[in-house]
Formats: C-alpha cells, sequence, structure tokens
C-alpha cells in the first residue's frame, strides 16, 4: 500500500473517530478510492431484505443512474451478495440482470467490488469500476478492502448512536403509555395515546389499532396518520383479502408485508389508496385470546426496518395490560349491577308483593342490566301454548301480559320449550310459527333466551332481544342464566309457601270436617239411642210401682237401645283407627279392607309391624283408593302391594277400571297432605281406559 493510500485511510479514520456524518464519511471515502485506483466512479450500496440494491452514495461517473435496482444474473453486486467476498468483472461483455445490463449499455469496461461486512452481517459493497481503456489494478480488491472496514466502522457507529437514541425514545414512549395504563384511564385514551405513539417514533404514515369481533369483523378502536387514520374510530370492516390487519387475525402472529400493490379486502384495498407501499402487523393477546390487531405502514419505496415489528410489538404488552384491567373493572361493575338487580328482585320476593309485579320487575332489570331493547317472561302451559307475564321495553306491545300463544315453528320460545336449554336466534329473519311471526312485526333481529327451572321442571322463559341492528354480546345467555336461577328459586320458595299454606289450610278443613262427622254421628246415632235408652229405663223404674206387666217390654227396648248404640260407637271408632289394624298390624288390616270390596281384590303385603303413624297413613292410602275403585273406577279387579324400598314404605294399589283420576280431587288431595306430614309423596298414573295406579311413598324414622 502507497504512502499516499495511508494518509488516505488516516485522514478517513480520524474523521470516522471524530463522529463525522456518515454521509460527509461516505463522500471523503469514495473521493480517497476514486483517486487512488484512479478509476472514474465509485459507489456505495447497501442491500435490502427484498433482493434489491440502494445506492447510497456515489463519486464520478458511472454513466447511468440507478438508485434502487433488483439483484440477479451476472454482475457485481449480486456477485458479492451472493458469495460475501470480494469480486472483480474485466469485462462487462456477457454482464446480465437489471445491473449488468446497465453497467454494459453505460460502457462499464470493468468494476471490482468489495463486501461492507457490519457486525457479522453483510450490509452491503463498495464498487469501484473503469469506463476507458485503462485496466483496473491487479491489487484493486486488496486495496479496495482496506477502506471497506472504515465503511464498515462508519456504519457500525452511526447504528450504535442512532440505537442509544431510538431506545430512548422508545423508552420514554413506553413509559407515558405504562402511565396512563397505570393510572386507570379509559381503554380509549390508552389505545389513542398508543397508535400517536407508534406514529412519531417510527417511519410510518398510519398506524390503527381494531378489536377482533366474533363474527369475522374487526372495529377500529384507534387511528393515527401523517394527515388523517386510514380507518376513522368505530368503522367496522369485514377481515379477509390480503393485508396486514387479516394476516395476523388469520395467524394470530406478527406479519410483514412487503408489498401493498396487491393488497385486497374491505382492509386492504381502501390502505392501499392511500398510498401505503408496506405495512407491519401484530397481535395483542388478552388472557390467551385474540383480542385485536395493531397495524402500521408507510408509503417509501424502500422497505419498513427490519426492526419495525419488534419496535411495534413492544406496545402490545402495555396494550394487553390495559384490555385487561378495563376488562376485570367491567367484569367486577357487572357483577356488582348484577347482585344489585337480583337483590332487587329478591327484596320484592321475601315482601310477598303480587306476581305480576315481580314478573314486570325481572323483565326489567333482565332489560336494563344486559342493555337490551326488549326483554320478556313467560310461562309454559300444560296445552303447549305459553302465557306471557312480563314485558319491558321497545315492541313489548307485540306481547301483552297475559297474552297466550301457541308453541310451535322455530322461535325462541318454542326452542327454549322444546330443548330446555339457552338458545341464541341470529338472525332473526328464518323465525317462523305465531310467535316468530309476530317477532318479526317487533322488529325483533336476534334474541336470546334461558329456561326458567322450578324443581326440575320447566316452569318459563326469560329473553332478551335487540330491535335496533345490535348484536348481543356472547356472553348474554350466561349472564341471563345466572338471573333466572335466582327467578326459578324464587318461584319455587313462593310456590313451595303457597302450597304449604294451602295444605295447612286443608289439613284444618279435614280435621273440622272429620270433627263435624264425629259429631254428627254421634248426635245421630248412639246418642239418640242412649237417651232413648235413659227414657225407657225411666220409664220402667215408674212402671215398677204401678204396672209391673210393663216393665219388662221397657227393659228389653232399653237393652236392644244400649246394644245399639255400643255397636255404633264400635262403628264410629274403626272409621277412625281400625282395632284390626291396631291388633293385627297393616296387613290384617288391609286384608280386611278387601273382604269389603264387591271386586275381587289381591293384596301383597310383605311387612312387618311398622311404627303406628306409618302404618296408619298407609292404611288411610289404601281405604281412600278403594273407596275410589268401588264408587269410580267400574273395575272388574283392583291389586294392593307394600313393600319396604330404599328406607321407606311404598304402597300401591292398582285396578284395571276406566282410568281418569286426578290428583286435585278431594279425597287424593287430602292423602296428598297426610303423606306430606311425614314427608311422603304421593304419585297417580291414570291414563284414560288404562286403569289407576295411586303410589304412595312413606319414609321409614331412623
Amino acid at each position: 500500500m502507497s504512502g499516499d493510500e495511508l494518509n488516505a485511510l488516516r485522514r478517513i479514520a480520524r474523521r470516522v473517530a471524530s463522529g463525522a456524518p456518515q454521509d460527509a464519511v461516505f463522500a471523503t471515502v469514495l473521493e480517497e478510492v476514486g483517486r487512488g485506483l484512479a478509476v472514474d466512479y465509485a459507489r456505495i450500496g447497501r442491500y435490502e431484505p427484498d433482493d434489491t440494491l440502494t445506492v447510497v452514495a456515489s463519486w464520478g461517473d458511472a454513466g447511468v443512474t440507478m438508485p434502487r435496482t433488483a439483484l440477479g444474473g451476472r454482475n457485481l453486486a449480486t456477485i458479492v451478495f451472493d458469495t460475501g467476498r470480494p469480486a472483480r468483472i474485466d469485462g462487462y461483455g456477457d454482464a446480465s440482470g437489471a445491473l449488468g445490463i446497465a453497467a454494459r449499455e453505460a460502457g462499464v469496461r470493468a468494476a471490482v467490488g468489495t463486501p461492507v461486512i457490519v457486525e457479522g452481517r453483510l450490509w452491503g459493497l463498495i464498487v469501484a469500476g473503469s469506463r476507458g481503456v485503462q485496466a483496473l489494478a491487479a491489487d484493486a480488491e486488496l486495496r479496495l478492502a482496506s477502506f471497506t472496514e472504515l465503511v464498515a466502522t462508519t456504519i457500525a457507529n452511526a447504528d450504535s448512536r442512532a440505537g442509544v437514541t431510538r431506545l430512548a425514545a422508545d423508552q420514554a414512549a413506553l413509559r407515558r403509555v405504562a402511565t396512563l395504563v397505570a393510572r386507570g384511564v379509559a381503554p380509549e385514551e390508552v389505545f389513542a395515546a398508543v397508535v400517536e405513539e407508534v406514529g412519531r417514533l417510527l417511519p410510518v404514515d398510519f398506524a390503527d389499532l381494531g378489536r377482533c369481533e366474533p363474527d369475522g369483523t374487526i372495529t377500529f378502536v384507534a387511528g393515527w396518520g401523517k394527515t388523517r387514520a386510514v380507518f376513522p374510530v368505530g368503522a367496522r370492516l369485514k377481515l379477509g383479502g390480503k393485508n396486514a390487519t387479516t394476516l395476523v387475525a388469520q395467524t394470530g402472529g406478527p406479519v410483514r408485508v412487503e408489498s401493498y400493490a396487491d393488497a385486497s379486502g374491505e382492509i386492504g384495498g381502501p390502505t392501499a389508496q392511500t398510498g401505503v407501499r408496506s405495512a407491519v402487523g401484530t397481535p395483542v393477546t388478552v388472557d390467551g385470546r385474540l383480542w385485536g390487531v395493531m397495524a402500521a405502514g408507510w408509503s417509501l419505496e424502500e422497505p419498513m426496518p427490519a426492526d419495525t415489528v419488534p419496535r411495534l410489538a413492544q406496545f402490545t404488552d402495555l396494550l394487553e395490560t390495559a384490555v385487561a384491567n378495563a376488562e376485570s373493572r367491567a367484569a367486577l361493575a357487572r357483577v356488582a349491577n348484577e347482585q344489585a338487580a337480583l337483590r332487587r328482585v329478591a327484596t320484592l320476593v321475601a315482601r310477598g308483593v303480587a306476581p305480576d309485579e315481580i314478573f314486570a320487575a325481572v323483565a326489567e332489570e333482565v332489560g336494563r342490566l344486559l342493555a337490551a331493547d326488549l326483554a320478556t317472561m313467560c310461562r309454559y302451559e300444560p296445552d303447549r301454548t305459553m302465557t306471557m307475564l312480563a314485558a319491558w321495553g321497545s315492541g313489548g306491545e307485540h306481547f301483552p301480559v297475559g297474552s297466550r300463544w301457541p308453541l310451535g315453528g322455530r322461535n325462541l320460545a318454542t326452542l327454549v320449550f322444546e330443548t330446555g336449554r339457552p338458545v341464541r336466534l341470529e338472525p332473526y329473519a328464518e323465525a317462523s310459527g305465531p310467535v316468530g311471526l309476530e317477532s318479526h312485526n317487533a322488529g325483533i333481529d336476534c334474541a336470546v333466551g334461558t329456561p326458567i327451572v322450578v324443581e326440575d321442571r320447566l316452569w318459563g322463559a326469560v329473553a332478551v332481544a335487540s330491535t335496533t341492528g345490535r348484536r348481543l354480546p356472547p356472553d348474554t345467555d350466561e349472564r341471563l342464566t345466572s338471573f333466572t336461577e335466582l327467578v326459578g328459586t324464587a318461584l319455587a320458595n313462593a310456590e313451595s309457601r303457597a302450597e304449604l299454606m294451602a295444605s295447612r289450610a286443608r289439613i284444618v278443613a279435614a280435621a273440622d270436617e272429620e270433627r263435624r262427622r264425629v259429631v254428627r254421628d254421634l248426635h245421630d246415632g248412639a246418642q239418640q239411642r242412649l237417651v232413648h235408652t235413659i227414657v225407657t229405663l225411666k220409664l220402667a223404674s215408674g212402671a215398677l210401682e204401678h204396672d209391673r206387666e210393663a216393665v219388662d217390654d221397657l227393659v228389653r227396648d232399653a237393652l236392644d237401645n244400649a246394644e245399639q248404640a255400643n255397636r255404633e260407637l264400635r262403628e264410629l271408632a274403626h272409621g277412625i283407627l281400625p282395632t284390626v289394624l291396631v291388633r293385627g298390624g297393616l296387613s290384617a288390616a288391609v286384608d280386611a279392607l278387601a273382604s269389603r270390596m264387591q271386586v275381587p281384590v289381591e293384596t301383597d303385603v310383605a311387612v312387618d309391624r311398622l311404627p303406628a303413624t306409618v302404618e296408619a297413613t298407609a292404611h288411610f292410602v289404601v281405604a281412600e283408593a278403594l273407596t275410589n275403585v268401588a264408587k269410580h273406577a267400574r273395575a272388574g279387579h283392583a291389586a294392593v302391594a307394600a313393600r319396604i324400598e330404599g328406607g321407606a314404605l311404598v304402597v300401591q294399589v292398582r285396578d284395571d277400571g276406566v282410568g281418569g283420576a286426578r290428583l286435585d280431587g278431594s279425597g287424593l288431595m287430602g292423602l296428598a297432605d297426610r303423606l306430606a306430614v311425614l314427608e311422603g309423596r304421593l304419585r297417580i298414573e291414570s291414563p284414560a281406559a288404562g286403569g289407576t295406579l295411586v303410589s304412595a311413598s312413606i319414609p321409614l324414622p331412623s
């Protein structure tokens, strides 16, 4: 190396060490290379991620200007890119590719190039070439390589300084956003701050943030642009086509789209029309689920910097925290609102207000709680109809309280009735049946309904609907279910209290009636005979003094009345608690009942003696059932069976009569009340023309 070249390297090194601007160092390097190697031109080129070469500095006259050109073919830049080593071309006659053809057409005779390696990666190259007849020096590659080391150092220093500056800017921006998150400001404020910080930090033309919706759309919640945002806040577009936002939503990972020339879809098309050439996107994930997408793009021809995606992704952690915090606060507020609504309804139930008032309160609380346009509550009837109990909100006039609707077709009320599960109908355009058609008239376009279950039986349903085109949230059925569970419990408690009061009233009435019967029987029977006996005996006593012959007849008449009174008293006592039951137990008592029947009765009572209350209750069940057989069944045969099963006495009376027995009859209802005292249960099966089965289960004391 000549002294002139050493001096040139020293001059460049001093400039590098002094922190001179990169462009100034490049200009000095190329000038020294051009003069030292006696060439016509010298250039510094940077390799881009899209396999192109960008000329960043030049000296001399190459005969052609190519700021950015695709690699490929036989030419110096492509050879150095492929090999990573110095190369030279002493004849461009067979050069190819865009760079080779341009050099040949510009009259380049020979050229030499050496790679610029920055921190172990191929950054670019320095090219020196001649257009004249003079050949390049044999050691041109070696001499040129000395300068590339200084170029690499300059680039590394510049990158380092830029990296420190960029890192400081990134950290400051992140701190500003983190402060907003820590303060618990509204999510919308955090979203707007994030996209603005991204726009300031990155060399982009736009940045936006969208929330992914369950129906395959995205709602833009924040946007920034050098002139204006591509999509306004609140815009809701369908995902699809080629664009960064859709690709992130589909893959769940960060993406980089180098060319928007063929961008498509509702998002890609409008974005490309703004002049955006490339874009990047990163996912926003909350609690393991894709919540949304943040995207940014620019309009420059050169690719976006390689670190654009990781720098963009720095903000997603803060976004995720902001969203999670907001959702937690919203969830807490929602729970508080739900509990308050439930307490209000429970208070009404506890106060014992009229059912209509409770039903109306349920509909209103549900409608307000779930921000629905319409809320209704109905009760299912045994004849496959429903009765509207309450309606609140827009469209409620189509379902007046007390109106009765036949079930059938495809509509919310029918589907809940048939499945016994929560149902969501969206869209409602295909609804049918009387309820479905009236729902169309009410303008319902989306509805969710959940069953009301009272003691394991389907009692009714509560439904909410949208009449304004607004989609009900995905968790509507869950929130509605938690409410209907309380409604079901409240109804069960109310029904239990009502049934208990009615049962007590029936027991009191039955006891009063039984006492009146006993009094009546005593008065009309035994009492009358005893009075007659007393009168007769008094007459006999008087006759002893005047007419002794009549005494025998009077005493005989008194004795007959006394004996008849005794028999009637025994029969009366037998009706209250038969002697055969007290002495012989249930088996003997059932045989006695069967023996007095006009139809054959088969008995199978395989039980030993039981507690007196259990035997008495079982006896009354059999007696009432056989009385019904004799009076109403028109049966040709009956059977009585009793057995111990699962800690309870099970008594069954079956006949082959006309059926049609009803549990709400006074006799059977009285049995049910008597059984309820012992926590027993009564079951009736009595299909028309299919005979009747009366089955009672009486728990045995432990």
